[in-house]
C-alpha cells in the first residue's frame, strides 16, 4: 500500500537551501535567555505535556500486557472442601466397603484438599498474538511521536506569546510617545486659541484625539496582561512577572529560513512519524484479525498435592497429582463476527493510510506557504519602514506649518494619526516576521529535540 503515497517533490518553490533549521535543538534555535527560561519551565510544568506523558505510560503498559500474553501463564492453586456423593449415583457404585491406601474407609461424604501449580499456554501458530504485540509496540512508538508533537507545539506557542508580548511593549511605547506629542500639540492649540489664531473646535478635536490614543493605551495594557497570563498558563504557574528583552525585535533581518529538502519532513515531523506508526499498527491489526479465522491451539498442565485429609497432603508420592491437556478450537458458528472484525481492521488500515498521505501533504503545503509568507513579509516591512520614516518627519513638518498658519489643525491631527497607525503596523510586522520564523521551525519538525 505504500506505493499509493504520493512522492514528495525534491525541492521547495521559494528556497533550495539544503540546510534544515529543524535539526537545531530549541535551545540553539531560540538564543534569547528569557525565552529559553520560559520554554524550560513549560517543558517541566505544562499540564498538557504532563498528561501526554501519562498517555505514553499507558501505551507502554499495553506493550507489556501484549508481550505477557505470549508467555505461558503460571499460577499457584489451592483449595479444600467437603462434598457428598449420592449412594444411588453411578459415581458411588462399587465403592461400598472400599478403603483409601491409608486404610481409611470410603464414605459418601468426604473432604478433599489440593495445593499445586497450574499453567496454560496458547501456541501462537498463526501469529495472532505476535501481531497484536507488534500493533501495541507501533502504537507506543506513535504515542512517543505524539508527545514530541505536543512538545513542538508548546515550544512554538511559548515563543509566539513571548514575541507577541515584546511587540505589545513596543506598541505601548509608541502610544505613550504619541500621547506626549499630542499633549504638546494640545498645549500649542490652546495658546493659539487664547491668541485668537485658533477656535474652540480645534481645541476640542485635539482633545478628542488625545483621549482616543489614551484609550488605545488601555487596550494595549489589557492585551499585555492577557498575553502574560497565557504564558503563565503555558508554563504551568500562576501570576508571575514575565522577564523579557525589549530589544528582541530590533534586528529583524537577522532571522533566516533554511527549510532543507522536503524528504527530511519524513524524519523530522512528529505528526508524520506518528501517522506512519499508526499505519504500521493498523497493518498488524489486520494480520491479527486474519489469524482469528484459524484454529486456536492451547496447552494446559498442572501438578501438586491432593489428599482427603490435611495431614496426608504432603505425603510423597501417594499425594502427588498432575494433569496435562491439549486443546484445539476453531470458529464455526461465529465466523460472521470474525469477518466483521476483519473488515473493520481493513477499514481502519485504509483510514490510517489516507491519514498518512494527508499529513505529508499538509506538511509540505505548510512549509511552502510559510516560505512565501516570510519572503513577502520582508518586502512589506521594507515598504512600511519607508512609510514610517516619511510620516515621522511629517509630524514635525505639520507642526511647524501649523504654528505659522500654513497648515490646518486637521492636517496636523491626520498626520499624527497616520504616523501612529503606521508605526503600530511596523511593530506588528516585525512580530509577524519572527512569528513566521517560529512557524517555519515548527512545520519543519523542530522544537521537540
Amino acid at each position: 500500500m505504500q506505493d499509493q503515497v504520493l512522492p514528495l517533490p525534491d525541492t521547495y518553490s521559494y528556497n533550495n537551501d539544503s540546510t534544515n533549521l529543524a535539526n537545531d535543538t530549541w535551545v540553539e534555535f531560540f538564543d534569547t535567555p528569557e525565552l529559553v527560561a520560559l520554554i524550560d519551565s513549560a517543558l517541566r510544568h505544562n499540564p498538557d505535556l504532563n498528561m501526554g506523558l501519562q498517555r505514553l505510560e499507558m501505551a507502554r503498559a499495553d506493550v507489556m500486557y501484549r508481550r505477557g500474553l505470549r508467555m505461558p501463564n503460571l499460577s499457584i492453586e489451592g483449595w479444600g472442601g467437603q462434598a457428598r456423593t449420592a449412594e444411588n449415583s453411578v459415581n458411588w457404585a462399587g465403592n461400598e466397603g472400599g478403603t483409601f491406601i491409608s486404610g481409611d474407609p470410603l464414605n459418601p461424604t468426604y473432604t478433599d484438599y489440593y495445593l499445586g501449580l497450574q499453567t496454560t499456554w496458547e501456541a501462537d501458530v498463526w501469529g495472532k498474538l505476535k501481531n497484536r504485540k507488534k500493533a501495541a509496540i507501533s502504537r507506543f512508538l506513535a504515542s512517543i511521536e505524539g508527545k514530541h508533537l505536543v512538545t513542538s507545539n508548546l515550544v512554538a506557542d511559548i515563543a509566539a506569546a513571548y514575541y507577541q508580548l515584546v511587540s505589545l511593549d513596543h506598541q505601548l511605547e509608541a502610544i505613550q510617545e504619541t500621547i506626549k506629542v499630542q499633549e504638546g500639540a494640545l498645549d500649542i492649540v490652546r495658546v493659539q486659541k487664547e491668541a485668537g489664531r485658533a477656535n474652540a473646535l480645534a481645541v476640542q478635536q485635539f482633545e478628542v484625539q488625545l483621549l482616543k490614543v489614551k484609550g488605545m493605551e488601555r487596550e494595549i495594557l489589557q492585551e499585555i496582561n492577557a498575553t502574560e497570563n497565557l504564558i503563565n498558563y503555558l508554563t504551568g504557574r500562576y501570576n508571575t512577572s514575565i522577564e523579557r528583552n525589549s530589544g528582541d525585535l530590533e534586528d529583524v533581518f537577522s532571522v533566516s529560513l533554511s527549510p532543507g529538502q522536503p524528504a527530511q519532513l519524513l524524519l523530522n515531523r512528529p505528526d508524520i512519524k506518528q501517522a506512519e506508526k499508526e499505519l504500521e499498527a493498523s497493518k498488524a491489526d489486520v494480520r491479527a484479525a486474519r489469524a482469528a479465522f484459524y484454529p486456536t491451539i492451547g496447552l494446559s498442565a498442572g501438578a501438586g498435592y491432593n489428599a482427603f485429609k490435611p495431614d496426608l497432603l504432603f505425603q510423597f508420592p501417594q499425594s502427588i497429582a498432575f494433569n496435562l491437556f491439549g486443546n484445539l478450537s476453531a470458529p464455526i458458528l461465529n465466523r460472521s463476527a470474525i469477518k466483521s472484525e476483519f473488515h473493520y481492521a481493513n477499514a481502519v488500515q485504509l483510514e490510517a493510510l489516507y491519514n498518512y498521505q494527508k499529513v505529508i501533504l499538509v506538511a509540505y503545503t505548510e512549509v511552502s506557504t510559510e516560505l512565501a509568507n516570510f519572503e513577502n513579509l520582508k518586502e512589506q516591512y521594507k515598504l512600511k519602514n519607508q512609510e514610517v520614516d516619511i510620516l515621522t518627519n511629517s509630524i514635525e513638518t505639520s507642526s511647524e506649518l501649523f504654528k505659522t498658519g500654513r497648515a490646518s489643525y486637521l492636517e496636523v491631527l491626520l498626520t499624527q494619526q497616520n504616523a501612529l497607525e503606521a508605526r503600530m503596523e511596523l511593530i506588528e510586522m516585525k512580530q509577524r516576521l519572527f512569528q513566521s520564523r517560529i512557524n517555519m521551525y515548527k512545520v519543519l519538525g523542530g522544537g521537540w529535540r
